[in-house]
């Protein structure tokens, strides 16, 4: 495997890590955790420590609250105009792009990913991200309303709508997009006028902690962007704080639900984008090279570690080996390296725990009686490397074909077209996305109407887009995120009647 001593940092990431321990954004001021405590965080493609990091905890978490709470109600970010917001938010994606490649070292190095699509697809997007939104900040509008007031027949009113702020928001990220997830949240909050305390994932805190850094140069007043880094309890007390309006997190589906319990207390607004399991369908008569290499990025992208991967692969029984065969073909001739290399098109599993999870799923499959068509094993003797692996011989109810692996790991099964496959397809607690590979457009819309997911991409995969509401049907999660529906989980609407 290529040395990671072959592809040097850039000046100003050598800069951020070697500055010493990175310290939390509360109240516009970089500072310690209250404990003083700080945790490693670890480069995927090597296990080496990259820096420390402060260990944020509930008191930590307070204090951001409070911040935030204080630019809520009292800052001067209460009587900023929209175009004022608007400006702030285009800088920071002018800011994201002239610093992408910073952005996309520091994604690599944290997360494992290759720094060409950490740079090209996750920081170029995320400012993509900051400057739709800032559209967005003077767009923000209610309705008038002519009223029938069936009980005061004889009186006039005049009645419309106001869409406000919710307040106070935390918004807890994941792992596997750090810095995109961070923007998908971060910028409809702050275009509505909200305040916010953003807790990245304990294993990718940097990207997280290094935008803080672009609010500062943006001009944001202090206390509008707070940054706690921590582990689960931070997250917990961030969910459970009774000054906190609303919560969005991305996760796990078992997490989820424990955020849902924690908010409880004040009856917090609560968005949730959840796990997946999602099917990719595809039919004898799809083009079939279009469909393979498709279908392969269906569940190879960004190492299987994202919530919409293509992991139950269904094919038409007509073609079914061939195509199989194909994607497995596909798969094994795939560079596996670390992220620092631009050329590695599969890295390193993001921490040592999800490559145990991972390999306990290749063992499961196995000895359930799955053949792996290629891979099936750990990728190199260091790092957390996991070889693309295509399983057949799977049955419906194996762990590998009902439960999220989030890995490189993909279940194929036949389908019979006379019997059709959209029931198959839905068996599952997830409905993320889904996959139509198929040359006749009617069954084309006919299979997407049937199929219970959020998403759903037609002879293509992963194709999402800034404008384009995101979210999960069933234990996917509650929501949507991106475009204009992604601004209503961040606004409240308030009716105004009056008497005339």
């Amino acid at each position: 495997m290529t040395a990671i001593a072959d592809f040097p940092l850039a000046a100003p990431v050598q800069g951020f890590l070697a500055g010493g321990p990175k310290k939390l954004l509360i109240g516009g001021e970089w500072v310690d955790a209250a404990s003083g405590r700080t945790f490693a965080t670890h480069d995927p493609a090597t296990g080496n420590v990259l820096t420390e990091v402060a260990h944020g905890q509930a008191e930590d978490v307070d204090r951001a609250v409070r911040a935030a709470r204080r630019a809520f109600d009292e800052g001067p970010w209460v009587a900023m105009k929209p175009n004022e917001r608007e400006r702030l938010l285009w800088r920071v994606g002018d800011i994201l792009s002239e610093r992408a490649a910073e952005f996309g070292q520091l994604e690599a190095l944290d997360n494992g990913k290759s720094v060409a699509i950490a740079s090209a697809v996750d920081v170029a997007w995320a400012a993509d991200v900051f400057r739709y939104y800032a559209g967005w900040a003077t767009k923000i509008e209610g309705s008038t309303v002519n009223v029938s007031m069936p009980f005061a027949p004889d009186a006039q009113f005049h009645a419309y709508t106001l869409r406000e702020p919710v307040g106070v928001c935390g918004l807890i990220v994941p792992w596997n997009f750090p810095l995109l997830m961070a923007s998908w949240k971060l910028a409809p909050a702050l275009a509505a006028g909200n305040t916010v305390i953003l807790k990245p994932a304990e294993q990718t805190p940097l990207t997280a902690l290094l935008l803080g850094e672009v609010f500062q140069e943006a001009g944001f007043p202090p206390g509008v962007v707070n940054i706690v880094s921590g582990f689960g309890d931070a997250g917990a007390a961030l969910s459970a704080h009774e000054d906190v309006d609303k919560i969005a997190f991305t996760g796990s589906t078992e997490v989820g639900k424990k955020i849902v319990d924690a908010a409880k207390g004040n009856l917090k607004k609560v968005t949730l984008e959840l796990g997946g399991k999602s099917p990719n369908i595809v039919f004898a008569d799809a083009d079939f090279d279009a469909a393979v290499e498709g279908s392969v990025n269906a569940w190879l992208f960004n190492h299987g570690q994202c919530c919409v991967a293509g992991t139950r692969m269904f094919v038409e029984d007509s073609i079914f080996d061939e195509f199989t065969q194909a994607v497995a073909h596909a798969a094994s001739q795939v560079k596996i390296g670390p992220g620092l290399d631009p050329t590695t098109q599969l890295g390193p599993l993001v921490s040592q725990e999800q490559f145990d999870k991972v390999t306990g799923y290749l063992a499961a499959g196995l000895a359930d009686g799955a053949r792996a068509l290629t891979g099936g094993k750990r990728w190199g003797e260091t790092g957390y490397f996991v070889e693309p692996t295509v399983f057949v011989d799977v049955k419906p109810e194996f762990s590998i074909v009902q439960e999220e692996i989030f890995g490189p790991v993909v279940a194929a099964l036949p389908f019979n077209a006379a019997d059709g496959v959209a029931a198959a397809a839905n068996d599952s607690i997830y409905g993320l996305a889904a996959g139509i590979w198929t040359k006749d457009i009617s069954k084309a819309h006919r299979t997407a109407r049937q199929i219970k997911a959020g998403s759903v991409w037609i002879n293509q995969y992963n194709g999402f887009d800034t404008a384009m509401p995101f979210g999960g049907y069933k234990q996917s999660g509650w929501g949507r995120e991106l475009g204009a529906a992604g601004l209503d989980a961040y606004t409240i609407t308030k009716s105004v009647n009056i008497a005339l």
